[in-house]
């Protein structure tokens, strides 16, 4: 009789990625070895999920396990950008992607049940409310009265978009201007390689998927690294909202790549303590990205003659 894989556990997902992280930051090199207690010590856990978390990345080939050496490093750090999109995801992870791209779709009502979703995906109930559980955390829903669950207003639509650009804008070039802005120099470092590394791919193999991720990680890093901790959190909520699918529906692969560009420019100036250079640059970096969404591009505008006349008619 065949055997069903075993799926694995959201905490050990979860784990893996901070672990790719920790390599990256903490100037781990091809073949260096990844004792379990100090792998457990750098991402604050006990070493039973560490070890959990290793295996799932040797099943990536991102590391081996040796009986005599333990857990080796079996890629350049730089190598393990990409590996996190590789890892298996957990059912109720999966199951909450589902759903989030459901009702990016208009396929989900605002207001849903676990029992309706649990028809719906031909899921356990528990595995519903583990995938509702994380949407939660992630400020994607909230609990409603008896046994329905709300999910919160999203950028949906052209107007939407426009005013979290301008919010944006409001927000995230003051908080490089606030005294005391300090990014996280190994994520900038980390953020600098990955962002290299897709500029130098051709369009026809450009990762969509990991533009989004690096370009949330950028954000969230100028985030938390304002020094007003209202203005931090408030950028880093607002952020959430901009993982649903479908955000960089019709953005073209140049118009990302540019956008990479404009990244590493904004990089540039925050490491050279250059920080109203950075304000500067993310003002322009924002404006540029949402004069790409042509109906929130002319929020405002003044309708042209001709234009007038056409609607007119």
């Amino acid at each position: 009789m065949q055997t069903v894989p075993k799926r694995p556990r959201s905490n050990h997902l979860d784990l893996a990625q901070r672990i790719l992280d920790a390599v990256r930051q903490g100037g781990f090199r091809l073949g260096d070895r990844l004792p379990e207690q100090q792998v457990a010590t750098l991402c604050n856990v006990s070493r039973t999920p560490v070890r959990a978390a290793l295996h799932l990345l040797s099943e990536q080939g991102v590391v081996v396990w040796e009986k005599a050496t333990g857990f080796t490093l079996a890629v350049d750090p730089a190598a393990t950008l990409g590996a996190a999109a590789e890892l298996p995801s957990a059912d109720e992870d999966r199951l909450a992607d589902s759903i989030l791209r459901d009702r990016a779709a208009r396929r989900l009502d605002g207001t849903v049940t676990a029992a309706g979703l649990s028809r719906r995906y031909r899921k356990e109930k528990r595995t519903v409310l583990k995938s509702l559980k994380i949407l939660e955390a992630e400020n994607w829903l909230e609990k409603a009265p008896g046994q329905s669950w709300l999910f919160r207003p999203a950028q949906e639509g052209p107007e939407a978009i426009a005013e979290s650009y301008d919010y944006r804008l409001l927000l995230e070039p003051a908080s490089l201007l606030e005294p005391g802005f300090r990014a996280d120099e190994t994520q900038s470092s980390a953020l600098r390689l990955g962002m290299e590394a897709q500029l130098a791919s051709p369009e026809s193999a450009f990762d969509i998927r990991e533009f989004q991720r690096l370009d949330l990680a950028f954000h969230g890093m100028v985030a938390r690294g304002a020094a007003n901790r209202f203005v931090g959190q408030s950028l880093a909520d607002h952020l959430r909202l901009r993982r649903l699918p479908g955000m960089l529906h019709g953005v073209n692969v140049f118009r990302l790549k540019q956008s990479t560009r404009e990244h590493l420019a904004i990089l540039d100036q925050i490491e050279a303590g250059q920080f109203e250079a950075a304000a500067d640059l993310m003002r322009l970096h924002l404006r540029l990205s949402r004069s790409q969404r042509p109906q929130a591009a002319s929020r405002g505008a003044p309708v042209l003659p001709a234009a007038a006349e056409r609607r007119g008619r």
